[in-house]
């Protein structure tokens, strides 16, 4: 029994793309905060640079070890917006850069946590750090930002989610890679390993290792042995394939953490596409027997598959954590690009969606002259389906410059390439104008 389960996982890795997407070194800087700029960021450098030195080999020795392919080494950090606060600085651009030179150095593919949490209002240092991002992301190479501006326990900050739209306006006027790397959540959560969102919650250990696994291409297949079965059936596959793969990321998980000498944290589950052609979560909810994904039918078959992969993985590891789930970008994944090329999908289905599954509206280009307003408004949108249903929602949206609905914007890597969808054309501009908070729901109110 064990030699088979041995060749079928060798048979999973090298025929279906299955992988371990990310080992995300969370470290915490709240012991770097030093009212002297220089100082805290070289305090940042060192400490990073102490505890991630190892990092990328020990993933490199697993990898080679166990033959299971480690796609990405990342780090997250503490939100800078905490840590920057202290200093007199009217712009955190130098405290990215030292993220970044960081990341240069020890090896890794991200590190996330040029971050601000302003769910319930600012903070000194929130706003000068949104207001960093664009420049930020524009003269860095590895450094991911996100800011949180929305939760079920507190509403959702309008005036924050008002200028969260001008600044992916201005993030995409220096790069469109700029805004690739930048996502703005409702309810975030601390352990999350999957950039651009990751960042180190004040919750948590000083440092820990984090796992984000993966495997579309692996439940697609699984799912190809039961066509035509009933619901019932294809639930069952799909939690006992999510259990296996989850098993492979908590091995991982703990022998990265016993050689790094770092507490093991959690496996996060989400199936996490590639644009590699069958590594697609689109092409799984087809093989439940929709024409497309985005037709009648798919926001059903993507609840299954949510659910089962969640029940499978809660089977297979105690320390379940991160955003587990599906994840529904357009550009990374192949079966999603395909669907919003032939008509089938658009930004309407895709936010139905995205009230089922991980995370949002993710990795989707519109075009450049969009007004902030409407953003803001799609970011609004997003948050109150989070807030609502107690679950984490997010934006990473590109107003590709200088560009119409149809066109491709290629970004190359695992990001892929987006087609420019359309938006409606109707504007939000008085809603998004009227500031304020929009409430916690009723039902937040839980002590």
């Amino acid at each position: 029994m064990e030699t088979n389960q041995i060749l079928e996982t060798i048979r999973m890795i090298e025929e279906e793309h299955l992988d371990i997407r990310t080992i995300t070194m969370g470290i915490s800087l709240l012991d770097c905060i030093d009212s002297n700029s220089e100082v805290a960021c070289q305090k940042i450098y060192d400490k990073i640079t102490r505890l991630a030195k190892n990092l990328v080999t020990v993933g490199e020795q697993i990898e080679a070890e166990y033959g299971i392919p480690i796609i990405n080494k990342r780090i997250s950090v503490t939100p800078i917006s905490l840590i920057a606060a202290a200093s007199g600085e009217t712009d955190y651009v130098m405290y990215a850069k030292t993220l970044d030179k960081a990341a240069q150095t020890v090896g890794v593919n991200f590190i996330g946590g040029f971050s601000a949490l302003v769910e319930k209002g600012y903070q000194h240092g929130d706003e000068i750090l949104i207001n960093s991002i664009p420049r930020a992301l524009a003269e860095t190479n590895f450094v991911c930002s996100s800011v949180n501006i929305g939760s079920t326990r507190s509403g959702i900050n309008m005036d924050a989610v008002g200028h969260m739209g001008k600044i992916i306006k201005e993030t995409a006027e220096h790069s469109d890679m700029g805004c690739a790397k930048l996502v703005v959540f409702a309810n975030a959560v601390e352990d999350n390993p999957f950039m651009a969102g990751a960042f180190h919650g004040v919750g948590e250990a000083d440092c820990v290792i984090n796992v984000g696994v993966s495997g579309p291409g692996v439940v697609k297949r699984a799912l190809e042995k039961v066509k035509g079965e009933p619901f019932d059936v294809v639930s069952e596959v799909v939690k006992q394939t999510a259990f296996k793969i989850t098993r492979m990321g908590q091995m991982v998980g703990r022998i990265a953490s016993e050689r790094l000498n770092v507490p093991f944290g959690i496996v996060d589950l989400s199936l996490a596409p590639t644009p590699a052609v069958g590594d697609s979560v689109a092409y799984i909810l087809e093989e439940m027997g929709l024409e497309s994904v985005g037709t009648h039918g798919t926001t059903a078959a993507l609840a299954l598959l949510n659910d089962a992969v969640k029940k499978g993985g809660v089977m297979a590891c105690n320390h379940v954590g991160g955003l587990s789930g599906a994840f529904i970008p357009v550009s990374e994944d192949a079966g999603m690009i395909e669907a919003v090329n032939n008509g089938a999908l658009n930004l309407e289905k895709l936010e139905a969606m995205t009230a089922i599954c991980s995370v949002g509206l993710d990795m989707i280009a519109i075009p450049g002259e969009t007004p902030a307003e409407t953003i803001a408004a799609m970011i609004a949108d997003e948050a109150a389906i989070g807030v609502i249903n107690h679950k984490t929602t997010a934006v990473r949206i590109i107003p590709a410059k200088d560009t119409k609905v149809g066109d491709m914007i290629e970004f190359g890597g695992l990001l892929g390439r987006a087609p420019v969808m359309k938006v409606n054309d109707y504007g939000s501009k008085e809603f998004i104008l009227r500031g304020g908070r929009i409430p916690a729901p009723i039902h937040s109110f839980k002590n």
